[in-house]
């Protein structure tokens, strides 16, 4: 099997359950009176250092990521149609956008996703995009949990 089309069923497969269980509402509102939740991740050797991450639904969540590799990566939270889009798209950087950020080598970036109080139990997902690191692994679930 050719490493594209292995690729490919293996991004149908998350896209298929993550269109079953989930979805995300991102936006730059601010979260409870406290401010948001923040959570810290490491990206070394093209992994994120959290591949699961619960989430109450109505939560604001600051995601703080560390890239601590000689390579830039991005960091896109969003369902499986999202994550699809960016894995075909040719976007190489990212304005900061709620969700969607660029990490370059050796940095820190962060980004606030608020997600929907309508979000149910079930799952969306984050992951960096640039060629072949999705592929790779280097992807994660946000699970919503009550």
């Amino acid at each position: 099997m050719s490493h594209s089309r292995r690729r490919a069923g293996i991004l149908a497969v998350v896209l298929a359950a993550a269109m079953a269980l989930g979805a995300v509402a991102v936006s730059s509102g601010a979260g409870a009176a406290s401010g948001p939740r923040e959570v810290h991740i490491d990206i070394r050797y093209s992994r994120f250092s959290e591949q699961r991450i619960e989430v109450a639904p109505g939560e604001a969540v600051r995601f703080v990521l560390v890239n601590r590799d000689p390579i830039a990566h991005e960091f896109i939270v969003g369902d499986a149609r999202m994550q699809l889009v960016h894995e075909r798209g040719s976007e190489a950087r990212h304005a900061p956008r709620p969700g969607e950020i660029s990490i370059p080598a050796g940095t820190t970036r962060a980004t606030t996703v608020m997600f929907g109080a309508d979000s149910v139990a079930g799952f969306t997902l984050f992951g960096c995009h640039l060629p072949g690191h999705y592929a790779y692994g280097m992807t994660g679930a946000i699970e919503f949990v009550r």
